[in-house]
């Protein structure tokens, strides 16, 4: 099955958050799903496992950093 995420990682207590975004989306380049980077928000989509892995990847690089916050919003229905 394939789904789509629209994800918004949201470092905290840092001046590098652009920086932490962006390993963060470096991470997930060989992950199989397509990616369209927004200015609020980034959109994936793919195959279920491998959209739920990109947004464990996208979180846990994030992470290494410190504080981070993750909204992410999931849908089944088709992408456009």
């Amino acid at each position: 099955m394939k789904i789509c995420a629209e994800v918004s990682l949201y470092p905290q207590k840092t001046n590098k958050a652009s920086e932490i975004i962006n390993d963060s989306l470096e991470a997930i380049k060989t992950s199989g799903v397509e990616y369209e980077v927004g200015s609020m928000s980034t959109h994936l989509h793919g195959e279920e496992g491998a959209v739920w892995r990109s947004l464990m990847t996208m979180f846990n690089t994030a992470d290494k950093e410190g504080e981070v916050s993750m909204v992410v919003t999931v849908t089944n229905s088709a992408h456009n």
